[in-house]
């Protein structure tokens, strides 16, 4: 089982900046993707970003060039970097550990963001 935990977010005016952490722990040797969703209220949950095993990385268009997802092996840490910061990016972000094949993940509980214009 793996546990991730996620910190990092506030409130920020628009144009801002924010760091989001997630703490993987646990059979982190399981671990296919960390993945970062976000749900705004009203809204279904949505792949914001993810990396995998090898360091690649998937970006959703309406944030890419602002988002960077990056990740730290030694920390078992994986990083969301949001730059020019939007009202519509208010949401909770969570962070999910996903096992491949099927196998389902585990997600943290999330951290919310609030973007004031």
């Amino acid at each position: 089982q793996v546990q991730v935990v996620e910190s990092g977010g506030g409130l920020v005016q628009a144009g801002g900046s924010l760091r989001l952490s997630c703490v993987a722990s646990g059979s982190t040797l399981n671990i296919n993707t960390i993945d970062w969703y976000r749900q705004a209220p009203g809204l279904r949950r949505e792949l914001v970003a993810n990396i995998n095993t090898v360091g690649g990385t998937y970006v959703k268009d309406s944030v890419k060039g602002r988002f960077t997802i990056s990740r730290d092996t030694a920390k078992n840490t994986v990083y969301l970097q949001m730059n020019n910061l939007k009202p519509e990016d208010t949401a909770v972000y969570y962070c999910h550990a996903d096992y491949g094949l099927g196998y389902g993940g585990s997600w943290g509980q999330g951290t919310q963001v609030t973007v004031s214009s």
